[in-house]
């Protein structure tokens, strides 16, 4: 399809494209992600992952949250261009990667992994990719730059800082949201599974000493 096509289709909207997709990103993908990410957390107490996969599939969702985390937090801050299109593209490569290793570490596990936390992994993997071709969208030129390498773009292959910044009270609000919905649930998960695996070490401990004086006698 051509420019002037494209353009043709778009000129009975009644609205600014690229505000409504801008505003879409900002208060409905984004806070809209934790509603999921605090449904996955239930799911995983629910079917009491510390008696299970334990640690290494909470640290997994650790990690996954810092690969989510990181593009979000620059995108906030800084404007996109090549640089930051690469980074966004990198984690959600690495992210879907790592979304493998979770399921496969929680399915070879005693944990069971109902069809409602699958279909709850289903939003999760696609929401990265939704926000990323949206932002890509808007941002048509710096994908041309991206893709030509950023040649004659001085700011291609480094972080500039947002010309209109974000309002510090949207700041906040996000950073509290990612508090509430994600660093304290998922550090309550990390925290029940580290006492769990100790509780563990413990009774192991007991009982090989009841062993060795059951062996003595």
């Amino acid at each position: 399809m051509s420019r002037d096509q494209a353009a043709e289709i778009a000129r009975g909207a009644t609205v600014d494209v690229g505000d409504v997709t801008t505003r879409f990103l900002l208060y409905g993908l984004l806070p809209g992600w934790f509603l999921p990410g605090l449904a996955d957390w239930a799911m995983h107490r629910r079917t009491r992952i510390e008696d299970t996969t334990g640690t290494k599939e909470s640290l997994i969702h650790s990690l996954m949250m810092a690969e989510v985390g990181l593009p979000i937090a620059l995108t906030l801050r800084y404007e996109v261009n090549p640089l930051l299109l690469s980074v966004q593209l990198g984690a959600a490569a690495v992210h879907e990667a790592t979304a493998l290793w979770d399921v496969r570490t929680a399915v070879d596990s005693d944990r069971e992994v109902r069809p409602v936390e699958q279909h709850i992994h289903s939003f999760l993997e696609s929401l990265p990719f939704g926000g990323l071709a949206s932002l890509m969208c808007l941002h048509a030129d710096q994908v041309r730059s991206l893709l030509a390498g950023g040649r004659g773009d001085p700011d291609a292959w480094r972080l500039v800082r947002r010309r209109r910044p974000l309002s510090a009270g949207y700041l906040a609000g996000i950073g509290l949201a990612i508090g509430v919905c994600v660093l304290l649930p998922y550090g309550e998960e990390l925290v029940r599974c580290r006492r769990a695996a100790r509780a563990r070490k413990r009774r192991a401990r007991v009982h090989r000493a009841v062993l060795r004086k059951v062996k003595g006698n």
